[in-house]
């Protein structure tokens, strides 16, 4: 048995591939995403941690341990996984004296030398003998493994039919495309004949008019083929806006369909660069494919004219022709590779230049131009090496591809002009032929685009699919039903929640809570005690770990998750302001704006008065992420958009903390009224934020410590007390 290769999809996907790669070694193909779904990827990438419940969740034994490379080479079970130079994960397939052979996702299966190995591995010192060590997690199938079936999620489809579907709405377009195609070449194949025409028959019998009359018949078919030309053009345009449109809007949809969950483990680079991959499969389908159409026809037919002149002329190019295929043919797995790598490179560098634009104002706070300018150029150092790579790979091909074309060209001149000494081919035969081989030559270049144009489509459907196996959100609920929203109150049974995994910490533990219909509640604690979770979970962006929520009797998991925040009003730290007019970002949950309600929505959230100050008022077009405005108008701005929807719960997280004592008073005035009859529940520090609220919970490391109304916490002088009292005493 061999360790396989698997490629990683994007940046956080080794840990995951390396597993994918040992389930492969044992025998069992697992859907990379399902992997990636036990693994618990974040943002950050996967814990080696998480890689061992991933794998004992397919039935592996595991151990996670640091060893030395002794331990390694002759102790330890291969293959292996093993931490890469402290931030991603390679597997150890075998050990010899001098090499160590690695699968690294990011790249190929490759050969290292002993020392270069132990320099990427080692990063520990062992305390009491000194020695350095290495982490490695150790895997060993059980029976179960084998029992288990290889594919945990649907068998994909053939991904070039995944392809050709794109291409069944526009049949009639693409029908009409082909016909203009087809014509095109039956009026090439007209030129041949009538080249011949001129040196056999004009030439020799020094006819001037005949001469004439063909020169001027081939122009009137160059007229033609122009007009047809320009017509399939602009079919083409037509066909290739459409597909495009298609194509993202449907990815557009499907990934708005997603959990909150998946956006937490990607960085908005991937998700750019899977965009930009639509162009590849755009020009696959459109340009492509249907010239490769076009090309077989076009190969078959001067094939067959080139029988009819000569039998081994044609033989040599079909015997050349095979060989310059097989010699392209044998880079095509070593680019597949290098795309895998250059995609992951191009989306760091999204990434970073996304990070630099937008953490500008930082980056010049702390005087660290330089530093982040030097960060960027050794990413281009890395993806011009990688470039540097892949164009000495295409050098090599393409200097062999040439040196075999042209020895087939010189072949097929040799044997031509052979014909002609032995009086076998006339000069207008030759001149024919060669005109033959040129428009076969082109099919057979197109080919080999075409099978290049194939693979990079295919790499693009492989990254597009990522997206299709995950299970939207609508789907993990099931048996929807619908809450009486009119007096159903909401209940934590013995709700846990972790972010990452079962071995993870636990971010809320055992939490027993009501929220009473119409009443205001308010959640307190320290930072990183839980508050802002337990609001992603009454929003179903998580599900809990163990335990359940219910609205009413009706578990939240049988509720619609969109049909549910249809009912929310909702303000995050992290609200987000879109680059459109004011009363658009107000009144975003509609598709008409209702103007009466967005001023309502305004004049409650305090800022009315500023926007009527504006030359434009509510029609003023505020820049992305809310440029132009405050934090407290930015703030104020996200408060009216939830009053806008006057939903039946509020949600609050510190909806307030930016801002002024004046603007918070009068806003918690007009807030006092329109909370009547709803259910609110706030998550805040300031005192004056949740003094009024009807119930206050007091978290603290995740869990409930005590709840009650401001002056029953008070004198209880415990959490909430001390919260409260560091508070006063900062004020004074």
């Amino acid at each position: 048995m061999k360790v396989k290769f698997c490629a990683q999809r994007d940046m956080m996907d080794c840990g995951a591939a390396c597993l994918q790669s040992i389930c492969r070694y044992y025998g069992k193909i697992i859907d990379l995403q399902h992997i990636r779904e036990l693994c618990h990827i974040t943002r950050n990438g996967v814990s080696m941690l998480g890689i061992a419940d991933a794998a004992e969740a397919l039935h592996f034994k595991t151990l996670g341990v640091k060893i030395t490379w002794e331990q390694l080479s002759d102790d330890a079970h291969l293959p292996c996984i093993v931490h890469w130079n402290q931030q991603h994960f390679v597997v150890v397939a075998s050990i010899n004296k001098e090499t160590v052979t690695v699968m690294d996702p990011a790249a190929d299966i490759l050969k290292y030398r002993k020392k270069d190995f132990l320099k990427s591995w080692l990063h520990f010192t062992d305390s009491a003998s000194a020695e350095k060590t290495g982490a490695a997690l150790l895997l060993s199938p059980t029976t179960e493994f084998y029992e288990r079936p290889s594919n945990c999620k649907t068998k994909p489809r053939p991904k070039t039919l995944n392809l050709l579907r794109n291409l069944l709405p526009f049949k009639l377009n693409v029908l009409y495309i082909l016909i203009t195609m087809l014509i095109g070449c039956l009026v090439s194949i007209a030129f041949p004949y009538l080249t011949k025409a001129i040196v056999d028959n004009g030439i020799r019998n020094s006819d001037l008019n005949y001469i004439t009359l063909i020169l001027i018949a081939e122009l009137a078919l160059l007229a033609g083929q122009v007009t047809n030309d320009i017509v399939r053009s602009r079919m083409m345009l037509r066909l290739t806006t459409n597909i495009s449109i298609g194509l993202i809007s449907n990815f557009l949809g499907r990934l708005m369909a997603l959990p909150i969950s998946f956006f937490d483990t990607k960085h908005v680079g991937d998700i750019l660069q899977r965009i930009k991959d639509f162009g590849r499969i755009e020009d696959f389908l459109t340009g492509t494919l249907l010239s490769l159409l076009l090309s077989v026809i076009t190969f078959a037919v001067y094939g067959a004219m080139m029988l009819d002149y000569s039998f081994v002329i044609l033989s040599t190019f079909l015997v050349g022709s095979a060989i310059y295929v097989g010699w392209v043919t044998l880079f095509l797995k070593k680019q597949r590779k290098l795309d895998y790598m250059q995609f992951q490179y191009l989306a760091s560098n999204e990434n970073n230049l996304i990070q630099i634009v937008n953490g500008m104002q930082e980056i010049k706070l702390n005087s660290c131009e330089r530093k982040i300018r030097w960060g960027w150029e050794r990413l281009q150092q890395q993806i011009f090496k990688l470039r540097h790579y892949s164009l000495r790979l295409e050098n090599i091909q393409i200097s062999g591809s040439a040196l075999i074309d042209q020895t087939k060209n010189l072949l097929i001149v040799f044997f031509a002009a052979k014909g002609v000494v032995d009086k076998v081919i006339t000069i207008g035969e030759l001149v024919a032929i060669q005109y033959i081989i040129g428009q076969l030559n082109a099919p057979l270049h197109q080919f080999v685009s075409f099978l290049r144009s194939l693979q990079d489509a295919k790499i693009s459907m492989d990254r597009m699919n990522e997206i299709e196996t995950v299970t939207a959100e609508e789907d993990m609920f099931t048996h929807i039903e619908e809450p009486d929203l009119t007096r159903d109150s909401i209940y934590f049974d013995h709700v846990s929640f972790q972010y990452d995994g079962p071995r993870s910490p636990k971010v809320l533990n055992n939490i027993n809570l009501v929220i009473p219909r119409g009443k205001v509640t308010a959640i307190v604690g320290m930072s990183g005690s839980g508050k802002t979770t337990m609001l992603k979970l009454i929003l179903s962006f998580f599900q809990p770990s163990c335990g359940k929520i219910s609205i009413g009797d009706v578990p939240l998991q049988n509720i619609s998750p969109k049909e549910w925040r249809k009912h929310c009003g909702v303000v995050m730290q992290d609200g987000f302001i879109f680059s459109d007019t004011i009363e658009k970002n107000i009144a975003l949950s509609d598709n008409e704006v209702d103007y009466c309600k967005v001023v309502r929505a305004a004049k409650i959230s305090n800022i009315h008065d500023y926007i009527m100050s504006l030359p434009m008022k509510y029609n003023t077009k505020i820049g992305a992420e809310g440029q132009g405005l405050s934090s407290g108008q930015r703030q104020r701005l996200i408060i009216a958009r939830a009053i806008y929807k006057n939903p039946e719960f509020i949600i609050f997280d510190e909806a307030t903390n930016s801002l002024d004592a004046t603007n918070e008073l009068n806003i918690l005035n007009s807030l006092h009224t329109f909370f009547k009859g709803k259910t609110a529940i706030i998550v805040a520090h300031r005192l004056s934020t949740i003094r009024n609220a009807d119930n206050i919970v007091v978290l603290s490391h995740g869990t409930i410590v005590e709840q009650g109304t401001h002056t029953q916490l008070l004198s209880n002088r415990k959490e909430y007390y001390s919260l409260i009292r560091n508070q006063v005493d900062y004020v004074s």
